[in-house]
């Protein structure tokens, strides 16, 4: 009998012990869990922006002081609630500005433009990324494309139909990939989701210099650009 008690004494630690491992894995397993979902959602939350300007905290009639005007009479606006910043419908030609900081790539930028047709006319919008030679993603209505620039030079175009008195979202970024420097750029719709996949790229060999992000516009049909929500963030991997 006293093997027997010494038996029992034995097996009950053991099953102390084997309930003690089994609380401290499943402990182990939820804090595990939990950092899972923790990190999860972290990567699942938007890029914070480098830079952001959405126009509320800038007098009308002004232009944010941190903006370094090229040509053009920029000035912000307002309708209703919503600030903006406006182009002039005259005179007839092509300007822009820069804002954010200088960098040669890792950069994406965004801004959403309102612009309208008049008759067959249409204006050309754009955002852009290192400066006034740098790359440019531009909405081309007369030619029903959008067009991926670099300095003068077209790059590629895609089609795409654009919708005259809506909103437009413009999305470019920059990154350095092991075949040389690739341009991204989105456009979408304003009120329809960010698609997810790029809309137009192109792989360039040549070094970018480093620069400014910018927005650009051409009032050929006479009548205002406006732009808002302009954001820098660091450029994401693709899509």
């Amino acid at each position: 009998m006293p093997g027997d008690q010494g038996g029992l004494r034995f097996a009950a630690a053991g099953l102390k012990l084997i309930g003690c491992v089994m609380r401290r894995a499943t402990t182990l397993g939820a804090f595990l869990l939990a950092m899972i979902g923790l990190t999860a959602s972290l990567l699942a939350q938007p890029a914070q922006p480098l830079y952001g300007n959405d126009f509320s905290k800038t007098e009308l009639d002004q232009v944010p002081g941190d903006f370094l005007v090229i040509d053009g009479q920029f000035a912000v606006k307002q309708d209703g609630d919503n600030r903006f910043l406006e182009l002039p419908g005259a005179p007839l030609e092509s300007y822009g500005l820069l804002f954010g900081t200088a960098e040669k790539d890792g950069l994406a930028v965004s801004a959403r433009i309102f612009g309208t047709s008049t008759g067959r006319r249409s204006p050309t919008f754009a955002v852009s990324l290192n400066g006034v030679s740098g790359y440019k993603l531009q909405v081309a209505p007369a030619r029903k494309s959008l067009e991926l620039w670099k300095g003068e030079r077209v790059l590629t175009t895609v089609p795409f139909a654009w919708e005259s008195g809506r909103w437009t979202h413009l999305k470019l970024q920059l990154r350095k990939t092991k075949d040389g420097w690739e341009a991204l750029g989105k456009v979408w719709m304003h009120n329809a989701a960010e698609p997810e996949a790029w809309t137009i790229s192109h792989v360039e060999k040549e070094e970018p210099s480093a620069g400014r992000p910018g927005i650009w516009g051409s009032p050929f049909s006479g009548t205002p650009i406006r732009y808002d929500d302009l954001k820098v963030t660091r450029a994401m991997e693709k899509p």
